[in-house]
């Protein structure tokens, strides 16, 4: 079943670590958020592949929007 990972913070996407098609484990970064000046990360609860990557480095993002969905 698909897992929508969420952002935690709102702020802008710094940087996008994984793409669509590829495998992660639990932990892997997915995205990285600035907030503040500060970065920080979101990582992927669970394994398997990425399968959307719904959002683009420099969009800003509210707490709760998905960022990525992970099969």
């Amino acid at each position: 079943m698909p897992t929508e990972v969420p952002a935690h913070i709102t702020g802008t996407v710094w940087r996008i670590e994984k793409k669509q098609g590829d495998s992660v484990s639990p932990g892997d970064v997915l995205v990285i958020l600035e907030s503040m000046k500060m970065e920080m990360p979101v990582e992927s609860p669970s394994g398997g592949a990425v399968l959307e990557v719904r959002c683009a480095e420099g969009q800003p993002v509210n707490e709760g929007d998905v960022l990525a969905v992970i099969g």
